[in-house]
């Protein structure tokens, strides 16, 4: 068994507002919270890494969409849209920048309006250098807890997300967070 883990300044917060309004369940403080601090540390560090190598967390994500898609690396501009829960007009706004690093090309379809976004070379050889980087990084992060436990936690944050996704009517895909509103 794990030795016992000291308090942390999360405990105390808990510990506080359990004295200060007694009968409210604050148990879910040990855990939100966390989730909260652990989020807002990786995503600092994320984009640490990225501003390092000139890039930034809507760049990577567009190039990481249209990678994961598979060959030949490209996408309607609505597909994207889709796949990264934003509005076309953010999506525009990412290509378009992407577009003028030249790690991107955009082509209309000669029978709609549809547009394609696909990969060039140099945006296919950016999108591995960042993810590579990106998940090196992460792994080293969580060198500090053990295999087993990095299972265990991987498991028990699967059975959270897909909890709150239904109780929240969320989508709960790989790189879905949350839903829109319709209205």
């Amino acid at each position: 068994m794990a030795d016992a883990i000291p308090n942390d300044p999360v405990d105390a917060i808990a510990a506080a507002w359990e004295r200060e309004l007694p009968g409210v369940p604050v148990r879910s403080i040990g855990i939100v919270t966390r989730v909260w601090q652990i989020a807002k540390l990786l995503g600092d560090d994320r984009a640490r890494l990225l501003r390092a190598r000139q890039a930034d967390t809507a760049t990577l994500d567009l190039l990481s969409t249209l990678r994961r898609h598979g060959e030949p690396y490209r996408m309607t501009t609505r597909e994207l849209a889709a796949a990264s829960l934003i509005t076309a007009g953010a999506i525009t706004q990412r290509v378009d920048r992407a577009e003028a690093q030249g790690l991107v090309v955009r082509t209309g379809r000669p029978d709609s309006r549809t547009v394609d976004v696909e990969l060039t070379p140099l945006g296919h050889a950016a999108v591995d250098d960042l993810v590579t980087a990106v998940l090196t990084r992460e792994c080293e992060l969580l060198d500090g807890i053990s295999p087993d436990e990095q299972a265990h936690l991987e498991d028990t944050l699967r059975l959270l997300l897909r909890h709150l996704s239904t109780a929240l009517g969320a989508d709960s895909r790989p790189g879905h967070v949350g839903h829109r509103e319709r209205g």
